[in-house]
């Protein structure tokens, strides 16, 4: 069920799922012209299994990116082929079926709310944040991406001053609970050198099964 709902991310947020030949498999799609969860415009996307992926571009794009990928070229190459502005980006993507059984460790507030750190307000919704009983001070915080009705990418932060209490991993699991329960997938982006995101995605349930996200990044 669960993967069910995942491919139905990816073919609403890439605008096919999965591709049609090994490697990836190039589509123009509108919605990459359209504003993401962010507002902005995510030119570049796309999402690789160990044996094949889509990459989503606009739709005026599509035949250049076609044929510099079927040249053997390298896709960093992509925006100054394409003269789309940024800078190439290759994380780990990964999805949760069955969030860790952690213990709640925050509270979900709507973004607005005048409590809310500033950095959680640009992600809209509810936001789930973590209190210092004592103090008040925010200790950790996630954001949810809604990138479309199946799919719901999680965003952390934790205060410095409050990391290694495994407050992150805690968020993140209470945060995918939450999303499953509302019928979408929860997923988890990050940077492949960024070993504490990683460390904090496995505890809380989102296993690296090999799958990258691809994209371009607007410097």
């Amino acid at each position: 069920m669960i993967e069910g709902r995942l491919a139905a991310h990816l073919h609403a947020w890439l605008g096919r799922w999965p591709g049609d030949r090994p490697g990836l498999t190039v589509v123009g799609s509108a919605a990459r012209d359209e504003p993401g969860w962010d507002g902005g415009l995510h030119r570049v996307l796309g999402v690789t299994t160990p044996a094949h992926g889509v990459l989503s571009v606009p739709p005026s794009s599509a035949a250049v990116v076609t044929a510099w990928l079927d040249q053997g070229r390298d896709p960093v190459g992509i925006p100054a082929a394409t003269g789309l502005p940024g800078r190439w980006f290759d994380g780990v993507f990964r999805w949760c079926v069955a969030p860790a059984p952690l213990p709640d460790a925050g509270e979900w507030l709507p973004a607005g709310d005048p409590t809310v750190p500033e950095w959680l307000r640009p992600f809209g919704g509810d936001v789930l944040v973590a209190v210092d009983p004592v103090g008040g001070e925010h200790l950790a915080g996630v954001g949810v991406k809604e990138h479309d009705a199946h799919g719901r990418e999680l965003a952390v932060v934790t205060a410095p001053a409050a990391r290694g209490r495994g407050l992150a991993r805690r968020l993140v699991a209470q945060a995918a609970r939450r999303v499953l329960d509302e019928g979408a997938v929860p997923t988890y982006v990050h940077a492949r050198g960024n070993t504490a995101s990683a460390s904090v995605a496995a505890a809380a349930g989102f296993p690296d099964v090999g799958w990258s996200l691809l994209g371009v990044e607007t410097e």
